[in-house]
């Protein structure tokens, strides 16, 4: 099976030498999104949350351009720069999943690109088709 790209301009450019998201074996596998505006690629303002519903909305937007949603992710990686925002990233990250429960890893980092507070990706089944 092919690997490809996917690519959509609802979510932030990739700023390296990567796809936001690669398709490979009936999965979709996306690149760590940061809490960048996709229009600007500038980082949005504010707390742990705000910073995470943008994130979420990246990845939703990726998500979208594979078409699949929240309930087809399988795996979720949280990337946190204070484990003491995860109460906080937990509240915006349960209410975009809905019923969706994807398995998760969370883990706190040193630092994230541009000094942001959270990073997150995540690997989606891909419909049979694809």
């Amino acid at each position: 099976m092919p690997i490809r790209a996917t690519r959509t301009d609802r979510a932030p450019a990739a700023i390296g030498p990567y796809a936001q998201a690669v398709a490979a074996n009936g999965f979709l596998f996306t690149a760590g999104q940061i809490p960048l505006d996709p229009v600007t690629m500038q980082v949005v303002e504010g707390d742990v949350e705000a910073q995470t519903e943008q994130v979420l909305r990246n990845l939703d937007a990726v998500l979208a351009s594979a078409g699949v949603g929240w309930g087809d992710v399988v795996k979720t990686t949280v990337f946190l720069t204070d484990m003491r925002d995860f109460p906080r990233m937990n509240e915006v990250y349960a209410r975009a999943m809905g019923d969706a429960r994807p398995a998760r890893s969370t883990v706190q980092v040193s630092a994230l690109p541009r000094g942001v507070l959270v990073e997150i990706d995540l690997i989606a089944a891909l419909p049979s088709s694809s």
